[in-house]
Protein backbone atom coordinates (compact mmCIF):
# COMPACT_ATOMS: atom_id res chain seq x y z
CA UNK A 1 0.00 0.00 0.00
CA UNK A 2 1.40 3.47 -0.99
CA UNK A 3 1.97 6.08 1.78
CA UNK A 4 -0.58 9.02 2.41
CA UNK A 5 -0.31 11.72 3.74
CA UNK A 6 -3.58 14.45 5.25
CA UNK A 7 -3.76 17.70 3.39
CA UNK A 8 -2.29 19.11 6.69
CA UNK A 9 0.83 17.45 6.49
CA UNK A 10 1.58 18.32 2.91
CA UNK A 11 0.80 21.96 3.08
CA UNK A 12 3.27 22.09 5.85
CA UNK A 13 5.96 20.15 3.92
CA UNK A 14 5.59 22.52 1.04
CA UNK A 15 5.63 25.56 3.01
CA UNK A 16 8.49 24.59 4.71
CA UNK A 17 10.60 24.74 1.42
CA UNK A 18 9.38 28.50 1.08
CA UNK A 19 10.64 28.80 4.55
CA UNK A 20 14.27 26.99 3.94
CA UNK A 21 15.13 28.93 1.24
CA UNK A 22 14.31 32.29 2.76
CA UNK A 23 12.70 35.68 2.27
CA UNK A 24 15.50 36.80 0.10
CA UNK A 25 15.52 33.71 -2.09
CA UNK A 26 17.30 34.34 -5.59
CA UNK A 27 16.01 32.72 -9.08
CA UNK A 28 18.82 31.55 -12.06
CA UNK A 29 17.59 31.07 -14.82
CA UNK A 30 20.05 29.02 -17.36
CA UNK A 31 20.65 27.54 -20.35
CA UNK A 32 20.66 23.94 -21.39
CA UNK A 33 19.76 20.90 -18.83
CA UNK A 34 19.16 21.23 -15.21
CA UNK A 35 22.23 19.43 -13.03
CA UNK A 36 21.16 16.04 -11.63
CA UNK A 37 19.96 17.22 -8.46
CA UNK A 38 20.70 20.47 -5.84
CA UNK A 39 24.01 19.49 -4.97
CA UNK A 40 25.43 18.99 -8.41
CA UNK A 41 26.92 22.63 -9.71
CA UNK A 42 25.57 24.87 -11.81
CA UNK A 43 25.29 24.44 -15.58
CA UNK A 44 24.52 26.17 -18.41
CA UNK A 45 24.87 29.70 -18.92
CA UNK A 46 23.28 32.35 -16.67
CA UNK A 47 20.32 34.29 -18.73
CA UNK A 48 18.84 36.07 -15.75
CA UNK A 49 19.21 36.28 -11.70
CA UNK A 50 16.28 37.83 -9.56
CA UNK A 51 16.04 38.21 -6.45
CA UNK A 52 12.12 37.25 -5.31
CA UNK A 53 9.24 39.32 -3.38
CA UNK A 54 10.28 38.97 0.74
CA UNK A 55 6.97 36.32 0.06
CA UNK A 56 7.61 34.51 -2.73
CA UNK A 57 4.79 31.67 -2.80
CA UNK A 58 1.69 31.70 -1.22
CA UNK A 59 0.78 29.34 1.70
CA UNK A 60 0.13 25.92 0.57
CA UNK A 61 -3.51 24.56 0.17
CA UNK A 62 -4.96 21.25 -0.29
CA UNK A 63 -1.24 19.91 -1.49
CA UNK A 64 -0.30 22.82 -4.16
CA UNK A 65 2.03 25.54 -3.58
CA UNK A 66 2.04 28.93 -6.12
CA UNK A 67 3.88 31.89 -6.75
CA UNK A 68 3.53 35.03 -5.08
CA UNK A 69 3.89 38.27 -6.29
CA UNK A 70 5.79 39.15 -9.70
CA UNK A 71 8.98 37.41 -10.49
CA UNK A 72 10.67 39.42 -13.71
CA UNK A 73 13.55 41.24 -14.06
CA UNK A 74 16.35 42.14 -17.02
CA UNK A 75 18.38 39.42 -18.68
CA UNK A 76 21.80 40.18 -17.81
CA UNK A 77 23.59 37.37 -19.06
CA UNK A 78 24.19 35.88 -23.02
CA UNK A 79 21.62 35.91 -25.82
CA UNK A 80 19.97 32.68 -25.24
CA UNK A 81 17.40 29.66 -24.96
CA UNK A 82 16.29 29.43 -20.88
CA UNK A 83 16.63 25.67 -19.88
CA UNK A 84 16.31 25.31 -16.69
CA UNK A 85 15.92 26.80 -13.50
CA UNK A 86 16.74 26.99 -9.59
CA UNK A 87 15.93 28.76 -6.64
CA UNK A 88 19.13 29.33 -3.90
CA UNK A 89 18.47 30.52 -0.39
CA UNK A 90 19.89 34.60 -0.07
CA UNK A 91 23.51 33.67 -0.16
CA UNK A 92 22.85 32.58 -4.05
CA UNK A 93 24.98 29.15 -3.71
CA UNK A 94 22.57 27.13 -1.88
CA UNK A 95 20.05 25.26 -4.23
CA UNK A 96 16.94 24.34 -2.91
CA UNK A 97 14.92 23.80 -5.67
CA UNK A 98 15.43 23.04 -9.68
CA UNK A 99 13.59 21.74 -12.45
CA UNK A 100 12.92 22.82 -16.85
CA UNK A 101 11.88 26.65 -17.22
CA UNK A 102 10.22 27.25 -20.81
CA UNK A 103 7.02 29.06 -22.71
CA UNK A 104 4.06 26.61 -21.69
CA UNK A 105 3.96 24.57 -24.52
CA UNK A 106 6.82 23.37 -23.83
CA UNK A 107 5.35 21.57 -20.50
CA UNK A 108 8.02 22.93 -18.43
CA UNK A 109 8.22 22.79 -14.21
CA UNK A 110 7.88 27.16 -14.85
CA UNK A 111 6.23 28.58 -17.37
CA UNK A 112 7.94 32.13 -18.76
CA UNK A 113 6.72 34.90 -20.79
CA UNK A 114 9.39 34.01 -23.35
CA UNK A 115 11.95 30.96 -24.13
CA UNK A 116 14.28 33.32 -26.38
CA UNK A 117 16.09 35.86 -24.62
CA UNK A 118 17.83 38.36 -25.29
CA UNK A 119 20.13 40.65 -23.13
CA UNK A 120 18.56 43.13 -21.58
CA UNK A 121 14.91 42.09 -22.37
CA UNK A 122 12.65 41.68 -19.15
CA UNK A 123 12.10 38.28 -18.32
CA UNK A 124 8.70 37.35 -16.29
CA UNK A 125 7.68 34.01 -14.48
CA UNK A 126 4.02 33.67 -15.91
CA UNK A 127 3.36 30.32 -13.43
CA UNK A 128 5.41 27.99 -10.85
CA UNK A 129 3.89 25.50 -9.06
CA UNK A 130 4.47 22.74 -6.36
CA UNK A 131 2.40 20.12 -5.91
CA UNK A 132 3.21 17.70 -2.82
CA UNK A 133 3.03 14.09 -3.40
CA UNK A 134 1.33 11.38 -1.41
CA UNK A 135 -2.21 12.45 -1.63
Amino acid sequence: MAIKLSITARNARLDAIETAAGATAKLSIRTGTAPADCATADSGTLVISITLPSDWMNAAATGVKTKLGTWSGPATGAMSTAGHFRIYANDGTTCHIQGTASISGDSPDMVLDNNNIAIGQTVTVSTFTLTDANA
